[in-house]
Parts: C-alpha cells; structure tokens; sequence
C-alpha cells in the first residue's frame, strides 16, 4: 500500500485523485492532504479518508511533506507557487507525481538537480503520454518529441480577429474544464509553451527535437518518434484521472481507471500544423527555455500578470503574449539560479508586468 500526500486537494487534480484513491482503498492511504483556501471541503476529505495532517497554503504543505512519511506526494497546486512543496518532496526522498509543472519550470535546474532517476513521475495528460511512450525504447533511439494540442478556443482564427475576443470566450475550451489561468493559457497557447519548457527538463530533449501539432480530438495526448521511423503514440479518452493513475502507482498500471477507446464506433483523427504567426506564445516560450537562469520564471509571472490583467477588462487577448515578451525583453537575468534569484526575478516581472499593463490600458 503506498502512502499519498495530495496537494491542491480541493482542486480539479485533488478532486480527481481522491476519487481514484477511494476506489482502491486496499492500493492507497491518504496520509496528508493541502489545500489553498477551501478549508471546510479539504476537513470533507480528511473525515472521509480518516487524514490526521492537513495544512492550508505552500509553505503549510512544505513542512508537511517534511514531518508526515509518504511513498508519493502529488503535487497539484497552481502556479509558482508549488515550488516549495516540490523541493521538499525531492528532498524528504518522496516520489514526486508532478501536475504543477510551473514549479518544474521556475526551478529549472534548482529541481532537475534534486531529483533521483525516476523521482519525477508527470501528471501532465501530455507528459504521462511521453513516459509511457519512451518504455518502448532506449533514450539514444529518440529522435523527437510531438506534443498535441487541442487548439484551443480559437484554433483556426487569425491573429486580427483575435483582437476583440473576450475572456468568457478564452475560457470555453473545447476539450477540458480547467481553472481559469490554465484555460486562458489554453487559448493563447501559452500553456503549450510551458509544456514544451517541461518536456525538456523532463526528459532531456533538446528543444530543437521537441514539436507541437495540433489535434483538436484531444485523444492522441503525445508522441515520441525513434531514429528507425517509428513513431509510439499514446491514446485514450480525454480523462485526466488516467495520468493521475499513473502518478500515483508509477511504474504500474491500475485497472479500470478510465473508458478505453470505442473501435466499433467510425471515428476521425485530425492532425494539423501549428500557426505560430497567430499563436507566438510556442516560439517565445522556446527562446526562454533556450536561456534558462530566471528567464521561465518571469515568462511565467508576467504571464499571470497579463491574464488577470484580461479578464479584468484592462487589456485584450493579443495583449497577453505582447506584455510577456516585453518584460522578457527588458529583463537582465543573473548568472546564478537560486532560491532567492527567482523570488526576486518574479517580484520583478510582475511589477514590470504592471506597469507595461498600465501603459497599454491607457493608450
């Protein structure tokens, strides 16, 4: 029986996880749980699961994760904020099942540097599809990573009639319910771009081997394609306790996790180049990984910045990727990532952030 801390917990990835964990009570033992602020629904939680130790808040969950022994520690909380949990699961020598990839993102090379072989397990649909994916072969056969994406909201839209959306259109995404800031990355494909920052640190491939193809479906959820020709796609329903499963009993497989595909039933699966003179986000978020050091961090802060900034009606859609590349451009990075580099490279981006929102609001 593995022994699970769940962080996030009152969240869409918290809520998916208990409900595979309650239906394999003889697997997993909730040993801890962390939530944001919804106190009352994680006491819920912890009188159903008979949980002892709950915290509200990262620096809650950090020390948490330090004083309750776990097997893994799923870490779903939102944003940058994750990252202190997840430097104190690699370093209490947890299993780190990993859906908040934007800690990944900011630590760069302050977590890749913790982490054991195999300590890092995504949950990420496209990152779990990746790993199952490469057990079909050695690490020198790769030759390239495919991540899918749905498209968004706006798949198909050009770049001057994105001008005007507005943010309840950015969130009426096609496949997936998500938070709003996750959503809304969605559509500017900034999320895409976070993702492909992480296969990187994931799996080491070099940002030149890593692709995006579009497939508004959302069934094929990664490839990986071998120095032979052959390319290993992973497919299922869009369903995100099946990458949670994986998670949370890595290496192994749970049985009945999700429906499989319906081969009786005539289907059709769409694959299409894509646009990145609409959707930059993919490109820049390339050029950031590329310079490493603190250059993630403030992509992934200014971006925050930018989407609360939209959906209160103080800029528009186009504005978001725009007031991200202009922080990233006046943005000087120290040479050394630590703890503290990073803090106060966020601090930075958000108020540069604001005032490049400020001055766009006006004009």
């Amino acid at each position: 029986m593995k022994r699970v801390v769940i962080l996030g917990s009152t969240g869409s990835i918290g809520e998916q996880a208990l409900d595979v964990i309650r239906k394999r009570p003889s697997k997993f033992q909730v040993v801890g749980l962390v939530a944001g602020s919804q106190a009352e629904r994680m006491q819920q939680q912890a009188d159903e699961f008979n949980v002892e130790h709950t915290a509200l808040g990262a620096d809650a969950a950090a020390r948490l994760i330090r004083d309750v022994p776990a097997d893994v520690v799923l870490n779903g909380i939102t944003g940058s904020v994750g990252l202190g949990p997840t430097i104190a699961a690699l370093e209490a020598g947890r299993t780190l099942a990993l859906a908040n990839k934007e800690s990944l993102i900011v630590g760069g090379d302050l977590v890749t540097g913790l982490a054991r072989p195999g300590q890092i397990v995504p949950v990420d649909s496209e990152h779990s599809a990746i790993a199952q994916a490469l057990r079909s072969g050695s690490g020198d056969e790769v030759r390239r990573i495919v991540l899918t994406a749905s498209g968004g909201p706006f798949r198909g839209r050009s770049r001057e009639s994105l001008r005007d959306v507005t943010p309840d259109q950015a969130l009426a995404h096609p496949t997936w319910n998500m938070g709003r800031v996750v959503t809304t990355n969605s559509a500017t494909l900034v999320n895409k771009g976070l993702e492909i920052i992480e296969a990187h640190l994931l799996f080491g491939v070099s940002y030149s081997d890593i692709d995006v193809v579009v497939h508004p479906q959302s069934i094929v959820h990664s490839m990986v394609e071998f120095v032979d020709g052959s390319t290993i796609a992973q497919a299922s329903p869009p369903d995100m306790r099946l990458p949670i499963s994986l998670g949370l009993g890595w290496p192994d497989r749970l049985a009945n996790v999700g429906a499989p595909l319906d081969w009786t039933s005539a289907s059709t699966w769409e694959f299409e180049p894509l646009d990145t003179a609409t959707f930059p986000a993919v490109d820049l978020a390339k050029e950031v990984g590329r310079a490493r050091r603190t250059y993630p961090a403030v992509f992934n802060a200014a971006n925050e910045e930018a989407v609360e900034a939209f959906h209160a009606g103080r800029i528009g859609f186009l504005d978001i990727v725009d007031t991200v590349r202009e922080v990233l451009e006046a943005h000087a990075a120290p040479e050394r990532l630590t703890l503290e580099s990073l803090a106060e490279a966020e601090r930075w981006a958000r108020e540069r952030a604001e005032r490049v929102i400020a001055a766009r609001s006006a004009g």
